[in-house]
C-alpha cells in the first residue's frame, strides 16, 4: 500500500504566506496541474459541491487514481467543473486553521485532504502533512470524534448518517 498521491490545481485567489496547498507543494508533498481539465482522469476530488459524501469505500479508487482539490478561495465561492475526476463533499467537520477556527466545513486545503486520507484509514499520512502547520495536530483533536465516525462507515450513506451525530 503506497502513499495516496496529493494533486491539486491552484486558482491563485489566496493569500500565498497562508496557503496550505502551496506548502504542502514546496514541501513536496503534493503536486500541482496547470488547470482543472489535467487533474488525473477517475482521481477523487474533494469539492463542497457533490453530491455524494466522502466514505472509505472511495479509498481504493484514491490509491490508484490520486486524491485531488482545486484550490479556490471561499470568499469567491465557485469551483469550476472537472468531469474527469469522482466528486466527493466531506461532511461535517470543524476548521483548526487560524483564519476560520471552528467554522463547520470551512477547512483548509490541507485539513480537506487530512481529513479524508483518515476516512481512508490513513491516520500516519494525515499526520505527516498536517505536521508541517503549528494548528495541524489541533484539526485532528477537535474532529476526533467524527473522524473515527465516518473512517468506521462503510459508505457514503452511513457517512451521511453518523454525519447527523455531529451537526
Amino acid at each position: 500500500m503506497g502513499i495516496i498521491r496529493l494533486v491539486a490545481y491552484h486558482a491563485g485567489q489566496c493569500d500565498p504566506k497562508k496557503c496550505t496547498s502551496r506548502r504542502l507543494g514546496r514541501l513536496g508533498l503534493m503536486t500541482f496541474v496547470p488547470r482543472p481539465s489535467a487533474l488525473p482522469r477517475g482521481a477523487v476530488l474533494l469539492t463542497p459541491e457533490a453530491e455524494r459524501a466522502l466514505s472509505p469505500a472511495d479509498g481504493p479508487r484514491a490509491e490508484r487514481r490520486g486524491l485531488a482539490i482545486v484550490d479556490v478561495s471561499w470568499k469567491r465561492g465557485t469551483f469550476p467543473p472537472v468531469p474527469q475526476a469522482v466528486a466527493r463533499a466531506l461532511p461535517y467537520l470543524l476548521a483548526a486553521n487560524p483564519v476560520n477556527y471552528g467554522k463547520p466545513f470551512v477547512l483548509s486545503s490541507v485539513e480537506a485532504l487530512a481529513a479524508a486520507l483518515v476516512i481512508f484509514g490513513r491516520g500516519e499520512e494525515a499526520r505527516t502533512i498536517l505536521s508541517k502547520f503549528t494548528w495541524g495536530g489541533q484539526f485532528l483533536t477537535l474532529n476526533r470524534e467524527p473522524l473515527d465516525a465516518y473512517a468506521s462507515a462503510t459508505d457514503s450513506v452511513a457517512v451521511v448518517r453518523a454525519q447527523g451525530d455531529f451537526i
